[in-house]
């Protein structure tokens, strides 16, 4: 079966043939139509004229199109080939006009029985020349005009994969400066527990283990879902709770519905993150960190509360933050939007709105 579709699809008609069949068809039928009627040309020989019409106008303008591209007239400005573009049309109009006085003169002469002089029937100029210098025109301009366009399209789809690897080589590039953010700050949390409770700091080494193993696992890809992204918000949570104690507590409320909806990898942590670090460590009581998801006219909303108040905005301008809202802005296109912001009651709010995707 795939053999004979190959087959055929080797024997098809290119776009450039059907529309020269198609288009040299359509017209000489007005022409077949003229000398049947008007010179009484018969079934035959009108057939005849109208098979001549069309080979002479493919050959013409085939011959055109082989000299464009010899010469690669379609790479040129569009004033350099005006200037090639008039007198081909002028010349292949006079050709038109000459080859089609031949026809005629052939057709009186063999079996019209008539006395007609080769030049004078040659020097017959209206309105075959005014004909040919439409149909050239029409043809020529129409040839260059989809060739245009085609390259204006292959431009735009060249800009367009340009674009998207661009894209992905900077989404890349900020994956990559993540992991190391994170493993910095984790660190930094085991790093105190060392000395003072090696056993805990040891717990402590088995949950970054397991934090980087998943964060490893998904850092090719663009998106997670939620219960997976939630899984490495708890382990690290619990991370960090060997450091806090019972200074560090976390609510999740979500519907459970919404588990299987896709976020770009590492987002809550970090924002979670961003809470603890600028929140939670600043007091010396501690405080609850507040995480709650809903959906809402076609666009996940999540939101990250914890005690506390933004004075240096060190927290707007961490590398962290800065990673995210670029990563949103790659892959939502200005989609999706992200705000950190004082509340009343010494509360700070992060608010990360996008669009819902679905596995």
């Amino acid at each position: 079966m795939d053999r004979i579709e190959k087959i055929l699809n080797t024997k098809s008609i290119s776009l450039y043939w059907k529309c020269q069949l198609l288009g040299w068809g359509t017209v000489s039928i007005y022409w077949a139509y003229v000398v049947y009627n008007r010179d009484g040309y018969g079934y035959f020989f009108t057939f005849l004229n109208y098979v001549l019409d069309i080979a002479i106008g493919i050959v013409l303008t085939h011959g055109y199109r082989f000299f464009a591209l010899k010469f690669k007239w379609n790479t040129l400005s569009l004033r350099q080939l005006f200037v090639r573009i008039v007198p081909s049309i002028i010349l292949l109009a006079v050709l038109y006009m000459e080859i089609v006085d031949l026809k005629w003169y052939s057709y009186w002469t063999i079996f019209g029985d008539k006395e007609v002089d080769l030049l004078e029937s040659l020097k017959y100029w209206d309105p075959v020349l005014i004909t040919g210098l439409r149909l050239m025109s029409i043809w020529i301009l129409a040839y260059h005009l989809y060739h245009y366009y085609q390259k204006e399209i292959e431009t735009a789809q060249q800009n367009a994969e340009l674009s998207i690897i661009a894209k992905q080589a900077e989404l890349d590039n900020l994956s990559e400066q993540l992991n190391p953010h994170f493993l910095f700050n984790s660190l930094n949390s085991i790093k105190s527990l060392v000395i003072e409770n090696p056993k805990t700091a040891r717990r402590a080494i088995d949950l970054l283990s397991d934090i980087l193993r998943s964060s490893l696992y998904e850092k090719d890809a663009s998106f997670i879902s939620i219960k997976n992204e939630l899984g490495l918000v708890k382990d690290y949570v619990e991370l960090e709770k060997v450091r806090f104690e019972e200074r560090l507590n976390m609510l999740i409320t979500m519907d459970e519905a919404l588990e299987g909806y896709m976020i770009p990898p590492l987002s809550i942590q970090l924002l979670v993150e961003n809470a603890i670090k600028h929140g939670i460590d600043k007091r010396i009581q501690g405080g609850s960190i507040m995480l709650s998801i809903v959906e809402k006219d076609g666009q996940l909303i999540i939101v990250v509360q914890n005690p506390g108040q933004i004075v240096d905005h060190g927290a707007k301008t961490g590398i962290g933050i800065k990673n995210l809202t670029k990563r949103l802005l790659l892959q939502y296109n200005g989609e999706a939007s992200f705000t950190l912001k004082n509340e009343a009651e010494d509360k700070v709010t992060a608010t990360l709105i996008i669009p819902i995707r679905k596995k």
